[in-house]
């Protein structure tokens, strides 16, 4: 008996990418490619219609990101798989993915052949990483954050509650060089690039209540 081609849903806003990743699929008849997305919104409408085995998924879109429609499948109760792919192998993109219920998390540059694996796999329920993903998910259960110190914790407060540098060095009575070098470590620990992202990942990991921001 002939076994049933992987249905799949892609969700990319670029239609370039998505063409791209059509195009491979189509010409392997082990795949059904069922549908096309070009937010997050979109692939959760089409995945209750559709009913796919696998929703090849981006992280960054617009209207609906990539992580809250992961959520949103798991909220709904649908059984398909999703497998991210995109560029970003940050901690902020990888750990909420995961968190929300990612089955896999590869990168675009992941060689097709690849590519068609990791999905075959991910249709089977088993987990599927990028060696560098799967590098920083280790790196991260081996060696544990570092702490925030009292200071670091003092500033990022701050600067939840939307305080400038400038102002966070007058509140504490220290320099503003001192605030920058302080805002770099905690950078460094949350494994962040910006204040939005600092604040966003200290909160989900609790270091941070609504009082601090207020």
């Amino acid at each position: 008996m002939t076994e049933r081609p992987i249905r799949l849903i892609i969700a990319d806003d670029h239609p370039v990418v998505r063409d791209g990743i059509r195009g491979m699929f189509a010409a392997d008849p082990g795949f059904e490619v069922l549908g096309e997305a070009g937010d997050g919104a979109q692939a959760v409408d089409l995945a209750r219609v559709l009913e796919p085995d696998v929703i090849l998924m981006d992280l960054r879109m617009p209207t609906m990101d990539g992580v809250t429609a992961i959520k949103k499948l798991a909220e709904l109760g649908l059984a398909a798989r999703v497998l991210v792919l995109t560029t970003y192998d940050t901690d902020r993109d990888v750990i909420p993915a995961i968190e929300a219920g990612a089955t896999g998390y590869v990168l675009k540059d992941t060689a097709p052949d690849e590519l068609i694996r990791a999905v075959r796999t991910a249709a089977r329920g088993e987990a599927v990483l990028s060696p560098s993903v799967a590098t920083r998910l280790l790196g991260q259960v081996r060696t544990p954050a570092d702490p925030l110190s009292a200071r670091e914790l003092e500033i990022l407060r701050l600067i939840a509650d939307g305080h400038t540098n400038r102002e966070a060095a007058a509140h504490l009575f220290i320099s503003e060089a001192t605030v920058k070098s302080h805002v770099l470590h905690i950078y460094a620990k949350l494994g962040v690039n910006d204040r939005a992202a600092a604040v966003a990942t200290a909160f989900r990991r609790g270091l941070l209540t609504t009082d601090d921001s207020r």
